[in-house]
């Protein structure tokens, strides 16, 4: 008897569901999104300054100083290593969904709508944030 549903996230897809080429789990996405901006605002603070006490409207573009920092590391590192440091160090990358190398577009629109935020807290059966479908790729353990 067949079922509709997959057994496993990535079934789908083709992928495993554990070990190498499987999904990247919620708790790894979450931790590598807290790794990555950790370090983005810790550079950001090293090189534009941090002002506790400045009004919002006085602080200018280094209130998003922290989130460009962000986006510049998903842009260079998920084309260069394979996923950005945070994916990296928890055992993830990036990878089309047929497998493969992303490429250097897709990283680009896949962070434009990571910091939109919106699409990447939707997920769909195979645990894949609306970014990832967006652009054909999948977050896997590697």
């Amino acid at each position: 008897m067949t079922s509709s549903s997959p057994d496993h996230p990535g079934e789908r897809l083709g992928r495993p569901a554990t070990g190498r080429g499987s999904i990247g789990r919620p708790g790894r996405r979450i931790g590598a999104l807290f790794i990555d901006y950790a370090a983005a605002t810790i550079l950001a603070t090293a090189f534009f300054g941090y002002d506790q006490f400045a009004l919002p409207e006085k602080a200018g573009w280094t209130l998003f100083a922290p989130m460009i920092v962000f986006a510049v590391l998903q842009v260079v590192f998920i084309p260069t290593i394979g996923g950005s440091p945070g994916h990296r160090i928890l055992g993830m990358r990036v990878e089309l969904a047929r497998g493969g190398w992303p490429g250097l577009w897709r990283p680009i629109i896949r962070t434009v709508l990571l910091v939109v935020v919106l699409p990447a807290v939707i997920w769909d059966a195979d645990q894949r944030g609306l970014h990832d479908k967006a652009v054909g790729t999948v977050l896997v353990r590697g």
